[in-house]
């Protein structure tokens, strides 16, 4: 099979019970938290022979929805994962994208100092996003016009940590909060997850949703961003209740974080109850490595590292691609992608090798 396929068959249900154990294929699904807008719109262009729509109107926004849906199904994924809804105004840095080929002009980071929240008062005057303002059309129209066979993943948003820490009270004045403040602390965590709570609760009556794919960065290389405590003490109890509202619903919850969390394994497997971890990264812990002490737990997503997709040679690539296969398919549990997401600076070509390998793997 080459990519993009001509005549692709998704299969949402196969990709849930890969991922819930209840099948052990021969070739795994593939999955991805995102791929970046400049690459999907080079495959649409380049391959698909699809015009991306100029402007910003409605009607413009729903085809290059569908056309993102097309690229999706077309590169072999059973699912298109919906990122957004809830927009949280805050501080970012702005530098410029140096990507080579299919740059966006400027790439933002997180505020590592001071939030715009370090009072009650800021707290008091910070315009919350409104539930009953939020705009489900587009949403709405994704969700009833899917592809046969595929599926729709959830996640209004950056996650409970995520948003305090990076883009409300920053990350400095987060940790000093913890300390000095940590009653302002919660109330702005607790903000959050009410509203990311509430979002989900409003989006579960639509069609051909199969489960919640929430990304909540905790870690980088060494440790968790925060001390186990306050991840515990704060964080956890909200995706705890999300990961509930999934289960109560029939659908899975999927979790994405970057970083070292292996303080918090346990506590993701046994309180939250994660049906599958996202995002994996060599230098912390190779996916293959996770697969051996996790995988007949949970699912085990992606793990592809991102600097190997795109550092290595094309020939490179799909060697190192079939490795992580022969270690991470026995049993069942495994979807392969890349370790973080596909962003604009991965080379097209070795994005397309990778599912390739994927989608021609056979473990007979």
């Amino acid at each position: 099979m080459k990519v993009p396929l001509k005549h692709p068959h998704p299969d949402v249900d196969r990709f849930c019970a890969v991922l819930r154990g209840e099948i052990v294929p021969s070739r795994p699904p593939l999955v991805e938290l995102i791929v970046d807008q400049q690459i999907v719109r080079a495959i649409a262009e380049r391959y698909l022979g699809l015009k991306w729509p100029e402007g910003d109107s409605p009607d413009a926004q729903r085809q290059a929805l569908m056309i993102h849906v097309e690229v999706w199904r077309r590169m072999g994924y059973d699912y298109v994962r919906w990122g957004g809804g809830l927009a949280f105004p805050g501080k970012k840095r702005v530098t410029n994208d140096t990507a080579a080929e299919f740059s966006r002009g400027q790439r933002s980071w997180v505020e590592e100092g001071t939030g715009i929240i370090a009072s009650w008062e800021d707290f008091e005057k910070y315009p919350w996003p409104r539930l009953e303002a939020v705009d489900f059309s587009l949403l709405e129209y994704l969700a009833h016009h899917l592809p046969e066979g595929m599926g729709l993943f959830l996640c209004p948003s950056s996650g409970f940590l995520e948003i305090p820490l990076d883009t409300l009270l920053g990350y400095e004045q987060m940790a000093l909060l913890l300390y000095d403040n940590p009653a302002l602390v919660k109330a702005v965590v607790d903000r959050c997850g009410e509203l990311i709570l509430g979002w989900y609760r409003n989006a579960l009556s639509l069609p051909n949703v199969r489960g919640f794919f929430q990304g909540d960065d905790w870690g980088f290389k060494t440790q968790p961003l925060l001390g186990p405590e306050p991840i515990r003490n704060l964080i956890i109890p909200w995706h705890v209740r999300l990961a509930r509202l999934a289960h109560d619903h029939g659908l899975l919850y999927l979790f994405h974080s970057c970083g070292h969390l292996e303080s918090l394994m346990e506590d993701l497997i046994e309180t939250v109850r994660i049906d599958a971890k996202h995002s994996f990264e060599d230098a912390i812990c190779p996916v293959t490595e996770f697969k051996k002490r996790y995988g007949h737990r949970i699912a085990v997503l992606g793990g592809v590292d991102v600097h190997q997709l795109c550092t290595l040679s094309e020939p490179e690539l799909r060697r190192e691609v079939r490795r992580i296969l022969d270690a991470c398919m026995p049993g069942g549990r495994y979807a392969l992608g890349s370790g973080n997401s596909i962003a604009n600076y991965v080379p097209l070509t070795n994005y397309m090798a990778m599912c390739h390998e994927g989608l021609n793997y056979d473990r007979g």
